[in-house]
């Protein structure tokens, strides 16, 4: 086994550590990005689940709402996607973006004609309109969704309303940079229409940019047939599955090797590579061994481990992470990390490790919103510094939009992730109906307290009427009543004059009991 392993890594070229593990079942498909054989991306995508994000719609106006500035547009869904104004405007060039026209020099941004203010004379109620979603369902909120249509490619994205062309500031290298820029004024592009070369286009050549935008293309005039054939609500444009996603954003030069366990699926990745690159589709090789993939190559291990609350790092300290509805604490300890007589080395060292297991984490749980990060106490400023250059420094990978500010005077980093879709524990887990999703229950001698204020309120009431009484506990609640509790009930016995049974249920809640009438077992009320 670990010779072929080994066989399906060495490729005939230079190691980079990076590999992709795809594994195909049933009802889930699942992706793993392995850096030096860590678990560095995590994607997941089930039959029963519709991503959306990316889709293009021809909505149908339903509802406008002068007060929020928003519109809700019915694009076929239970709930109708929402469109604030602003969206509702073909957005400028994003800030992460150099614009670059074809003449050779630098396009200026172009004001925009109109306003927010005209959007809802633009879009009256049941109107159609051309949409996208930049944003899935999550929880109880609809779809969000925006007019700035783009359609992303390998290495470019297409922008129908958006004449501007640019190059992504990710890409740094000025040399590189012109020649993609040149690469760029020779493409033949649609009068009207815009593309950003992506930051995977880096190196590549001109051909692949031109095949590129050809396709493109095609898939923006089948969206143009459906704009005018096709009845509102209607899908237009659907994102590819997740096999197309990881082949278009993650196969780089980079990537040793893409090792999948399903034939269809190797030979569909196989196919849409080869389009590309004949010597990238050698890279796609089919996983036979009996062992499960994940299982093969590590991953299900550093699965289980990663999606704790509690994450451990490599010098002993560990960082604990809550989602909330609000934003994402992430909270940093030593822990086990003694480290040097030196206490201000320890900390430094304990709060880079959590930098970057912070940066990893967001990634593979797919945490958005406002993430809040709680790091140990650091005298100097320098070493605050350092930790959120760190975080700065790892956030560059991520696909996500983030924005993230200097550690204040509290010790507190704050950062936004962009949130396209619900996190990963938000799809993989439903809250526990043993605790509601509060993490905790009540403790034996707080249910004694409720129990006995119940036991005083009810016998008050009935103690004309009813004389002995029943009650059904959980079976640690009985015991903390037998063991500490048990002068209490017999002062309860002795003040109203009756008599306390107690019957234990083990199907019962921790923080259920009933309190009933022993001679006909009615429930008793306070």
């Amino acid at each position: 086994m670990i010779e072929s392993v080994k066989k399906l890594l060495g490729l005939g070229k230079k190691s980079t550590g990076i590999k992709l593990i795809v594994s195909c079942e049933r009802l889930e498909t699942r992706v793993a990005l392995l850096e030096d054989n860590r678990l560095e991306e995590y994607t997941t995508e089930r039959d029963s689940d519709r991503n959306i994000v990316g889709a293009i719609y021809k909505g149908k106006v339903r509802n406008i709402e002068q007060g929020i500035k928003a519109m809700f547009i019915d694009i076929g869904f239970e709930k109708n996607a929402f469109l604030q104004f602003w969206d509702a405007i073909p957005a400028a060039l994003d800030s992460g973006i150099e614009a670059v026209n074809r003449g050779g020099k630098t396009a200026k941004k172009k004001g925009n004609k109109i306003t927010h203010k005209d959007v809802p004379n633009i879009y009256p109620v049941g109107s159609d309109i051309l949409v996208q979603v930049k944003k899935g369902p999550i929880g109880n909120k609809g779809p969000r969704i925006t007019t700035d249509i783009s359609l992303a490619g390998r290495y470019l994205v297409l922008m129908p309303f958006n004449e501007q062309c640019g190059v992504s500031r990710k890409i740094d290298d000025p040399k590189e940079r012109e020649r993609l820029r040149n690469i760029l004024r020779e493409l033949e592009i649609p009068d009207n229409m815009g593309v950003i070369i992506r930051t995977v286009g880096q190196g590549q050549r001109a051909r692949y940019f031109v095949r590129d935008l050809s396709i493109l293309i095609d898939q923006w005039n089948e969206v143009q047939r459906g704009l005018e054939e096709d009845p509102a609500p209607a899908c237009l444009f659907q994102e590819p599955g997740l096999i197309g996603r990881t082949i278009r954003d993650f196969l780089t030069d980079e990537v040793d090797a893409v090792i999948v366990d399903d034939t269809k699926a190797c030979e569909e990745m196989q196919e849409i590579v080869g389009q590309i690159s004949s010597r990238a589709k050698k890279r796609i090789q089919h996983y036979t061994g009996a062992q499960p993939i994940f299982d093969c190559f590590g991953v299900q291990a550093q699965i289980d481990s990663a999606f704790h609350r509690q994450v451990w790092l490599p010098c002993g300290g560990y960082i604990v992470i809550d989602e909330t509805e609000a934003l994402i604490a992430v909270d940093v300890n030593t822990g086990r990390n003694k480290g040097s007589r030196d206490m201000e080395k320890t900390i430094l060292q304990t709060n880079l490790e959590a930098a970057d297991e912070i940066c990893r984490q967001v990634r593979l749980r797919n945490i958005g919103g406002i993430i809040i990060g709680d790091f140990i106490d650091m005298k100097h400023r320098r070493d605050q510094q350092a930790v959120y250059q760190r975080v700065r420094d790892h956030l560059k990978r991520d696909k996500a939009r983030t924005h993230v500010l200097p550690i204040s005077s509290l010790g507190l980093l704050e950062m936004t992730r962009q949130r396209a879709a619900e996190s990963l524990a938000s799809t993989q887990f439903i809250p526990c109906p043993h605790c509601q999703g509060k993490g905790m229950v009540k403790s034996p001698m707080t249910m004694s307290v409720e129990l006995q204020r119940s036991l005083h309120a009810v016998m008050r009431k009935h103690q004309d009427t009813v004389h002995e009484v029943k009650v059904i506990v959980h079976p640690d609640l009985l015991a903390r009543l037998r063991t500490d509790d048990e002068e209490h009930l017999v002062d309860i016995e002795r003040r109203y004059a009756g008599r306390l049974s107690f019957v234990a249920d083990p199907t019962f809640h921790e923080e259920k009991f009933v309190i009933t009438n022993a001679m006909n077992g009615d429930e008793l009320k306070e």
